[in-house]
């Protein structure tokens, strides 16, 4: 029999609700951060694949952390017909974390949805809901902690981005909701879609969950009394070719190796030695993930005494050597 050429080869699959599940005191670019990306899936494709909904315990005005107040018409019965649900993090979360009403709806949700994500601090409502008991998780660096101990039951990962185990995503503070939802994005309608959408909001396509949620480096300049060497790491940071020795180290800062090492280890919480291996490290992995340079040039221009003794610093630091590092957190370049 002839085919009606008029008709369609197939129809396209249903569209999935995403369902976002907002509190008093949420944080606002959680929500619109992720919700942006899943409007503009809607507005590139011919059949939007996603019906947006925004649900909350008592439906009505909800006030965000920062800005206008949103009127939310869905209850959180929303979730049984939902897909996908994202939680966004903020200050009021620990308030909601104490609604038995948001947490049971939570728990009965996440043997139907396909995923439960949550943005930066929304994960400790999975917490709490016990959706992450025997889970790797993430969150915001600062509250990794908090999280760990209030629920030592999660494995809490402070590093990465997001982090995904099983059907639940849970992702790290604020702009990381966006890197989530593209890779939601890219699970459901492919890599091109993803990076349309990542090309209209200016932001990168793959920066994968495992890559780190923050700079170690900056993290010790941070350290109290770490000022006084400031100088010091900007210029080990700038002439890195250069072998700095603790010797070496101390004469720059007019002092003895002894009182240096002393005073360094104080201020910035780690040795001479560490604090320069890992200003090495860092600058490699920038030029792993955003050139196409040899390893044996990277590993030169970055200090390393071989392109060994740099394969074996990343496979002890990062699980990983250069050469796969590069594979899996390598922007196309």
């Amino acid at each position: 029999m002839e085919k009606n050429s008029n008709s369609p080869p197939f129809l396209p699959p249903p569209p999935r609700n995403i369902v976002f599940v907002v509190y008093d005191g949420y944080q606002p670019l959680d929500l619109a951060g992720p919700m942006q990306v899943f409007a503009l899936a809607n507005r590139d494709l011919p059949a939007p694949p996603y019906v947006l909904t925004t649900a909350t315990v008592r439906p009505g005005h909800v006030r965000a952390s920062a800005g206008p107040d949103i009127v939310v018409d869905a209850g959180l019965d929303a979730i049984a017909d939902a897909d996908t649900v994202l939680i966004p993090g903020g200050p009021g979360v620990d308030d909601a974390c104490a609604d038995a009403d948001i947490r049971h709806a939570i728990a009965d949700g996440h043997a139907s949805v396909r995923r439960l994500c949550s943005v930066c601090t929304g994960a400790f409502l999975l917490a709490a809901a016990g959706v992450l008991d025997g889970r790797r998780a993430t969150t915001h660096w600062g509250r990794c902690d908090d999280l760990q101990a209030a629920y030592p039951k999660v494995t809490v990962q402070p590093s990465p981005i997001f982090v995904n185990d099983g059907n639940v995503w849970t992702s790290a503070g604020v702009t990381a909701g966006i890197d989530l939802a593209l890779a939601l994005v890219e699970a459901d309608c492919g890599y091109r879609v993803a990076a349309s959408i990542a090309r209209k909001l200016v932001v990168y396509l793959r920066r994968p969950g495992g890559q780190a949620q923050f700079s170690e480096t900056l993290l010790m300049q941070e350290r109290a009394g770490a000022a006084e060497f400031s100088s010091l790491m900007a210029k080990v940071a700038s002439s890195l070719h250069k072998t700095w020795s603790v010797d070496e180290l101390a004469a720059e800062m007019g002092q003895t190796s002894r009182t240096f090492q002393r005073r360094f280890r104080l201020a910035m919480g780690c040795s001479p030695f560490a604090a320069v291996q890992e200003v090495r490290i860092s600058r490699a992995r920038v030029m792993l993930e955003t050139t196409t340079s040899g390893i044996a040039l990277v590993a030169g221009r970055c200090g390393f005494a071989s392109e060994e003794q740099m394969r074996r610093v990343f496979q002890r630091k990062f699980g990983l050597p250069p050469t796969a590092f590069r594979s899996f957190f390598g922007q196309d370049v």
